[in-house]
C-alpha cells in the first residue's frame, strides 16, 4: 500500500512460520491424505474408535453388575432387558462383554508398549554398535524366535501364576504376568526392524552431517535416526496390539488366562464352549468382538503402512 512502512528483515523473520514446524505439518497432512485414501483403513477406524467408546461409556449407560447372578434368566437370548442374552447363571452378557473389553484392550496395548519398549532398545542397540554387541543381540533375537511360542507361554503361566496371584491379587496378577509374557516374546520382530532402519539411516547425509559436526552418538540416536524410524514401528505396535488381543484370548479359551470371575472376551468364550448347541449367542458375541477388533486393528495398521511409506505414491 502506497505510503505505508515495510516491515524489517527482523519482524518479518520474526512473524514467519518456522521451516521445521512447517515441515512438520506439511509431513503430518500428507500422511492424513494417504491415510484417507486407504477406505478400509477409515471405515476401521471408526470402527475401533466407536468400540472404544462404548467400552469406557458403556457402564455409564448400562450400569448392570458383571457379577450379577440371576437363575430365572438362565441361559436366555438377547431380549430388551439383556440385549446381548446371558449366560448359564443368568449374568448379564452385555455388562460382562463391556468389562471383558475393557480387559481385553488394555492387555493388547499394555502388551504393545512391552514389546516396543524392548524391540526398540534392542534394535536401536544392535544397529548403533554393530560389531560383537550386534551379533549378540542378534543371536538372542534369533533364540527367541526359535522358542515355540504359545507352548512356552502356557508352561510359564502355569508355573507362575498361583505365585503371582498370590503376590498382588488374582486380577492384577494375572494381567501383568499375561501382559508380561506376551510383551516378553513379541519384542523380536520390532528389534529386528528398528536394527534394520538404524543401518540404513546412519548412513544417511543428514546423520553424516551431524557426526561431521560433532554430535555424540546418543544425540545422533535420540535427534535425527529415532525419529526417523518411527513409522515402521508404529505400524508394527498397530499390529502387535491385533496379536496380543488374540494370544490373550488364546491363553484364557485355554484356562490359563484371567479367572472365571473376571470376564475377558477370551474367557467369556471359554465359558461359552460348551453350551453352543443350546446358547450359541453366548459365543458368536464374544468371538464376533474379537474378530471385529482383530481385523479393524489389522486394517489400521495397513493403512499406517501405506501413509507412512515415503517411498509410496498415493
Amino acid at each position: 500500500m502506497a505510503g505505508s512502512t515495510p516491515a524489517s528483515p527482523t519482524a518479518d523473520a520474526l512473524f514467519a512460520p518456522s521451516p521445521a514446524r512447517s515441515r512438520r505439518a506439511s509431513l503430518g497432512h500428507e500422511a492424513w491424505r494417504r491415510f484417507r485414501r486407504h477406505r478400509l483403513a477409515l471405515v476401521s477406524a471408526g470402527v475401533v474408535l466407536t468400540l472404544l467408546l462404548a467400552l469406557c461409556l458403556g457402564p455409564l449407560i448400562w450400569p448392570v453388575p458383571i457379577n450379577a447372578i440371576d437363575f430365572t434368566a438362565h441361559l436366555r437370548g438377547p431380549s430388551f432387558a439383556h440385549p446381548l442374552g446371558t449366560d448359564d447363571l443368568g449374568q448379564d452378557l452385555l455388562a460382562r462383554m463391556i468389562h471383558g473389553g475393557r480387559i481385553s484392550m488394555a492387555v493388547g496395548v499394555a502388551a504393545m508398549v512391552v514389546a516396543v519398549i524392548v524391540g526398540v532398545f534392542v534394535g536401536a542397540v544392535a544397529g548403533t554398535a554393530r560389531g560383537s554387541v550386534d551379533l549378540a543381540l542378534m543371536w538372542l533375537c534369533d533364540l527367541f524366535l526359535s522358542l515355540p511360542q504359545l507352548p512356552v507361554l502356557l508352561l510359564i503361566i502355569y508355573l507362575f501364576q498361583d505365585s503371582l496371584r498370590k503376590l498382588v491379587g488374582q486380577e492384577i496378577g494375572a494381567f501383568v504376568l499375561i501382559v508380561a509374557v506376551i510383551g516378553g516374546f513379541r519384542w523380536m520382530s520390532i528389534a529386528r526392524l528398528v536394527r534394520a532402519q538404524f543401518l540404513s539411516l546412519r548412513e544417511k547425509e543428514f546423520v553424516e552431517a551431524a557426526r561431521a559436526l560433532g554430535a555424540s552418538t546418543l544425540r545422533q540416536v535420540v535427534r535425527h535416526i529415532l525419529p526417523n524410524a518411527v513409522g515402521p514401528v508404529i505400524v508394527a505396535g498397530t499390529i502387535e496390539v491385533a496379536y496380543a488381543i488374540i494370544l490373550e484370548s488364546t491363553l484364557s479359551f485355554l484356562g490359563l488366562g484371567f479367572p472365571p470371575d473376571v470376564p475377558s472376551w477370551g474367557r467369556i468364550l471359554y465359558d461359552a464352549k460348551d453350551y453352543l448347541d443350546v446358547a450359541p449367542h453366548w459365543a458368536l458375541f464374544a468371538g464376533g468382538a474379537i474378530f471385529l477388533a482383530v481385523m479393524a486393528i489389522n486394517f489400521i495398521g495397513d493403512g499406517l503402512r501405506d501413509a507412512l511409506d515415503p517411498r509410496r505414491v498415493i
